[in-house]
């Protein structure tokens, strides 16, 4: 089964992540285009993790009107938070051990915004929360994961699709939203723009 837009406009993914190209292939959308945004992802000073993953979907697809006119484009954002402490994306083992010690024997928050503009324009956002709470890990247990590498490049140094997923005894929310995109939203927003199921002729 593959969902149908209510016009002929294509439908531009605006994100170079795996993660949610199958997210939304999960849903049975298959994006036209895949077009990664070249902004600046820097928060600002005392900005709410909130608005601040709202504003990065915004100016995600908002970067791609110019590329892709007439356009449905879907970018999102994933924001992940202790308190109103926002943590990296971690390139370094450091970034990623200094965040694993932030996580560790306590909850967190990870903030999804997604923004679609339509064709005529229109610009649709909503936002995902998600609670997560680690355990705490043994010495051996940080050394190991460390050393595997799964962090790199991840909001708050994991994926709860990898090994990290071991370390989580409690979540609260979707669980798509801490992957990378909260299908849920996305599908009652497409739902409401018209988008249909397209099931074939029938036999």
């Amino acid at each position: 089964m593959q969902l149908r837009s209510p016009s002929s406009h294509p439908f531009v993914l605006g994100s170079a992540s795996p993660r949610r190209r199958d997210l939304i292939a999960q849903m049975g959308l298959v994006a036209d285009e895949i077009s990664a945004p070249d902004i600046d992802e820097t928060h600002h000073r005392h900005e709410k993790p909130a608005d601040y993953a709202t504003r990065m979907a915004s100016e995600k697809a908002s970067a791609l009107i110019a590329k892709h006119p007439n356009s449905y484009i879907l970018s999102a954002d994933t924001v992940v938070a202790v308190g109103r402490r926002i943590l990296p994306k971690t390139e370094t083992q450091s970034e990623a051990s200094a965040c694993l010690d932030l996580l560790m024997g306590r909850a967190h928050k990870v903030y999804g915004g997604l923004c679609l503009i339509t064709p005529d324009g229109q610009h649709h956002h909503r936002l995902s929360v998600a609670k997560v709470a680690f355990r705490r890990l043994s010495e051996d247990e940080k050394t190991d994961y460390l050393r595997f590498g799964d962090w790199q490049g991840k909001a708050g140094g994991y994926a709860i699709q990898g090994m990290a997923a071991s370390f989580i005894h409690h979540l609260q929310g979707s669980y798509s939203n801490v992957v990378g995109l909260d299908i849920y939203l996305l599908s009652n927003l497409l739902r409401h723009l018209g988008f249909r199921p397209d099931t074939g002729p029938l036999c």
